[in-house]
């Protein structure tokens, strides 16, 4: 039996809504690298640089993953909105 598509209502073309990913979220982390020999003052140096760079590549890893959950959630209500429109729309 074939079914007839007529009586369905056409596909939305709105886009669902999007966040733009922040810059910060997009660099690679940066990771201090030791000399060929280093000194015991290039050891304190590094240790000290890689903890900043590594709280601000767990900051910008944070940022990423907070917009996405944000996106997700825009899009869900977005779908569930969506899918009112469309059921009222066919009650009519």
């Amino acid at each position: 039996m074939t079914a007839s598509c007529a009586g369905s209502l056409p596909i939305s073309t709105v886009a669902p809504p999007r966040l733009d990913i922040p810059e910060a979220a997009t660099r690679p982390c940066a990771l201090a690298v030791l000399p060929l020999s280093p000194s015991l003052a290039d050891l304190e140096a590094a240790y000290l640089l890689r903890g900043a760079q590594i709280l601000a590549c767990d900051s910008a890893r944070r940022l990423a993953v907070e917009a996405l959950g944000a996106e997700r959630a825009m899009q869900d209500r977005w779908m569930v909105a969506e899918k009112g429109r469309r059921k009222g729309a066919r009650r009519s």
